[in-house]
């Protein structure tokens, strides 16, 4: 396990899926803002590839969040979009809904950070959020990612069409204010 502050990130469990998939998934508003696609509704017990690993896939590796104290399952993470030949990635997590405003993301954030600067080896990590998403976009900039541009109007939520902020992290400007 990868271990931060309040958070570790962990190979995910069985157990987790249907915890996850209701509390993250099933939500229409929470999963048409996280995903890159049309929320459409997944059959309990099949194979969802947002939640099932496929251990085998090189260009993403995906964790399951919990909370140091107790060892409670609070979230997702994801180093996604790996490029082993330019060494970068994108950041992406999702937290249940009872676990946000504990300052558990900016901790996930750090720890995956850790994860592709350190153990992956990689140059360059990189976060696309949309626009009013003020907690990823803080947790972002307190572990140092700089807003590099607005993609306008180019995510489709919920019947209109949203801002996107690009923010990105080199590994040395993240190792003068490493913390994990």
């Amino acid at each position: 396990m990868l271990r931060g502050g309040k958070v570790g990130l962990r190979a995910r469990h069985e157990d987790d899926i249907p915890v996850l998939r209701t509390e993250l998934y099933d939500d229409v508003v929470n999963a048409s803002r996280a995903e890159g696609g049309p929320w459409r509704p997944i059959t309990p017990g099949s194979k969802d590839p947002r939640l099932v690993v496929d251990d085998k896939e090189q260009g993403s590796v995906q964790f399951s969040v919990v909370e140091l104290d107790g060892g409670s399952l609070i979230g997702t993470a994801t180093l996604w979009g790996i490029d082993n030949h330019n060494r970068s990635a994108h950041i992406g997590l999702g937290l249940l809904p009872s676990t946000r405003g504990k300052g558990y993301g900016t901790d996930v954030v750090a720890v995956l950070c850790h994860y592709g600067f350190v153990v992956r080896g990689l140059q360059r990590l990189q976060i696309e959020t949309l626009a009013d998403n003020a907690a990823m976009l803080r947790s972002a900039e307190r572990n140092g990612f700089v807003r590099e541009g607005v993609l306008r109007s180019s995510a489709w939520v919920m019947g209109e069409f949203l801002d996107e902020v690009l923010l990105g992290l080199l590994v040395q400007d993240w190792r003068q204010g490493s913390t994990v």
